[in-house]
């Protein structure tokens, strides 16, 4: 009787999740575009895909760009997908293993970091880490706004 009872409650938590699901929609809601866009190209990596998509922003496309030049992703294009922008990023692998290994968000809404210029280095730790930071003349990578002397909002570590 205690299995019977436990599908029973199971199947009604699942009923109550569906009903709630249509009293919300299926409206994708994100709290941080950037986690989730560095998230989703490291589970793709993880999962050897080659392509993922994830929804259109400018700084999306900026951070992309970044991650383009840098040598993590192969490229980078925005498409439609039922009157949508999206970007579908494909992802760079060096002998059948993703240059990504792994992401470290920073940044989050609850505590954004800011650094200037001079703790680049302290933060980025001489290794094969890379940093991404968003400032004021656009985003770029750690070493880039060193050698410019700009400092701003670090978004997340990648390796």
């Amino acid at each position: 009787m205690d299995c019977v009872d436990y599908a029973l409650e199971i199947l009604l938590q699942k009923a109550n999740c569906q009903g709630l699901l249509k009293l919300v929609g299926k409206r994708n809601y994100m709290n941080y575009p950037i986690a989730d866009f560095v998230i989703r190209i490291k589970n793709a990596s993880m999962a050897r895909r080659r392509k993922v998509t994830v929804p259109y922003t400018k700084e999306l496309k900026q951070i992309g760009s970044v991650l383009v030049k840098k040598g993590f992703l192969e490229s980078i294009k925005e498409e439609k997908i039922d009157d949508k922008k999206v970007l579908e990023l494909v992802i760079k692998f060096y002998k059948r293993s993703p240059v990504v290994s792994d992401v470290n968000i920073i940044s989050k809404p609850s505590l954004r970091i800011y650094t200037s210029a001079k703790n680049i280095p302290e933060i980025q730790k001489k290794g094969m880490t890379t940093i991404v930071i968003s400032t004021s003349k656009g985003v770029m990578i750690g070493n880039e706004a060193y050698k410019k002397g700009i400092g701003g909002e670090v978004l997340f570590k990648i390796w």
